[in-house]
């Protein structure tokens, strides 16, 4: 069986290149518009991802540029994910590739639905942001490491470089950072690895026991 390519564990870090989707306010709608709420599952989700947007710059969206794809830190601005509360966004980005979000906020819900996914969402100043943006967009196709113990990200440089890779300082509040460390954001896990105990409750229920017998 093949590993899954979603997180499961804890997650210390995220590596990979940059993606940068610029501009304030960037609400759900636009992340995955309404008409991909249909889905039954979250499989196919990717496509969905600005769609929109995708649409209207016929090709140039940074999700649809050559030098982008493979990308798995998103770095964004301000107030990131605001409007519905809806699931489906955070889920687009992960299956597109998003394994991180860099940004100067992030609408709460939005937040909170990365959080259950393994998805880490670290802010940063506006000066900061913008720097990393633009070192991001300088190079495509450079590397980075966003180190979730340190709340850092830096930039990977090739092993003949003799000058010490850029980073820049960001934040993460200490319940999400602990919960992304040790694995507990993952809700489901954290179920299944207390199989005994839910076992041993569920036989003393009376009521499954006669749900089980009928």
């Amino acid at each position: 069986m093949s590993a899954s390519p979603f997180p499961f564990g804890p997650i210390p870090e995220v590596a990979g290149r940059i993606v940068v989707v610029a501009g304030d306010d960037i609400d759900t709608d636009r992340i995955i518009p309404a008409r991909f709420l249909k889905c039954v599952t979250f499989e196919g989700l990717a496509e969905g991802a600005f769609a929109d947007d995708r649409l209207e710059l016929a090709g140039s969206h940074p999700f649809d540029r050559p030098e982008h794809q493979g990308a798995t830190i998103l770095v964004v601005n301000r107030n990131f994910g605001c409007g519905s509360s809806r699931e489906h966004a955070p889920q687009a980005l992960m299956r597109w590739g998003i394994r991180a979000v860099v940004g100067e906020s992030f609408a709460e819900i939005f937040f909170g639905n990365c959080l259950a996914l393994g998805i880490p969402c670290l802010s940063g100043d506006h000066a900061t942001i913008l720097a990393l943006q633009q070192q991001a967009l300088a190079d495509p196709a450079a590397g980075f490491l966003l180190d979730l113990a340190t709340a850092e990200i830096r930039a990977q440089a090739p092993a003949a470089c003799l000058e010490p890779a850029r980073r820049w300082n960001l934040s993460l509040a200490a319940g999400p950072r602990q919960m992304l460390l040790s694995g507990q954001w993952n809700a489901t896990g954290q179920l299944l690895s207390h199989e005994e105990e839910l076992q041993r409750t569920a036989a003393r229920l009376p009521y499954l026991a006669t749900f089980a017998l009928g």
